[in-house]
């Protein structure tokens, strides 16, 4: 937003945090904190008095269901939304829900005025990232057909079991995997996935999935065995790779230094699909913040796997996907609707027959 702050609403029943908050967003020049409000029914009016750029919630407020008032104003108001929330396991689903319900980012509540300074760095950057955010991209068009994708056969030589997906994604990426992976059958190859988030949301993250796909899905672990049907999300904190143990593929579980920024890194993910099994991958790269997995899907490509970028339109930052098409690493640009659709056609029963016939 050229020429003006990025005005900031927060949103919080404590008024120590919503000084501190205050706090925190004050030290920017290119932010301006326009008001606080103690509950959301306070939030509404301030909402319509003020027109903030970003609000900040807490979903978890006494007395009112947050989800409930995020689902209001999503429908009624869309805007850039950052959950200022408890990064506990007991909170994890609640926090998770309201990134599939529209919020943009999730940043860890400071424990104590001492933890300011931990947060601040994150607090601010992803309020930044808000205030760019594409909200319009998740009022999602009907579903393309099936039969409308024109799909390529599978890579030379692999099958349905010899194929490994990955899939790596960042802000806006919680709804777009969500959306991908609930239109998929469950004999699909195996899938693996880097979402930038917390290592304490990653877990719920893949039992919130498994309750809704047919695939099952859930948290990989070090030096387990991929299997077709499967999916794997990244454990957040850790890089997750693509290994193999005599003829097996299977999940590795490495290093907590951060690579392009990130640890799960969706370059460390891609990259190790290029050095083992090239011919063998096909990669997706999803909405996000920065250039994280752009020279990985670019590995793939010059590798001989195919590779596949959300486009513009549907993205909510397009970011990650726009760095991997200039620099020539996407092979085929599609609206998040269609790649369910495109990946079920691919690896159809009836594609892999004629591929192989």
């Amino acid at each position: 937003m050229p020429g003006r702050p990025i005005r900031v609403l927060i949103v919080d029943d404590s008024a120590l945090m919503r000084d501190m908050l205050t706090s925190v967003l004050g030290h920017d020049p290119e932010i301006e904190v326009v008001g606080t409000a103690a509950d959301p029914f306070a939030a509404r009016e301030a909402i319509k008095r003020l027109n903030p750029d970003v609000l900040t919630l807490d979903v978890e407020m006494p007395g009112m269901n947050g989800i409930s008032f995020l689902e209001k104003l999503m429908a009624l108001r869309p805007m850039p939304v950052v959950m200022v929330s408890t990064l506990t396991q007991a909170g994890a689903f609640t926090t998770l829900r309201a990134l599939e319900v529209g919020a943009v980012e999730v940043v860890g509540k400071p424990a104590k005025a001492s933890d300011l300074d931990r947060i601040a760095v994150e607090l601010i950057d992803k309020i930044k990232i808000a205030a760019h955010a594409n909200i319009g991209a998740r009022r999602i068009v009907p579903e393309v057909p099936p039969a409308r994708i024109s799909a390529p056969p599978p890579p030379i030589g692999c099958s349905r079991t010899g194929t490994v997906i990955g899939i790596g994604a960042s802000t806006g990426g919680v709804e777009a995997i969500r959306a991908v992976l609930t239109g998929l059958p469950a004999n699909m190859p195996p899938i693996l996935i880097v979402q930038h988030m917390p290592g304490q949301f990653t877990g719920s993250f893949a039992s919130r999935l498994d309750s809704l796909c047919a695939l099952h899905v859930k948290e990989g672990e070090d030096g387990e065995v991929l299997r077709p049907g499967t999916a794997y999300v990244a454990p957040g904190g850790r890089q997750f790779e693509l290994g193999h143990a005599g003829p097996n593929l299977t999940c590795r579980i490495g290093r907590e230094e951060r690579v392009s920024g990130h640890a799960p890194s969706v370059d460390v993910l891609f990259r190790s699909m290029a050095r083992v099994c090239p011919i063998n991958s096909l990669a997706i790269i999803l909405t996000g913040m920065g250039r994280d997995g752009a020279s990985g899907l670019l590995d793939i490509r010059l590798g001989g796997g195919h590779t596949i970028g959300q486009n513009e339109a549907t993205s909510v930052v397009y970011g990650m996907p726009r760095a991997a098409f200039e620099i020539g690493a996407v092979e085929r640009q599609l609206p998040l609707q269609g790649i369910a659709p495109y990946l079920s056609a691919i690896f159809s029963p009836e594609t892999a027959e004629k591929a192989h016939a």
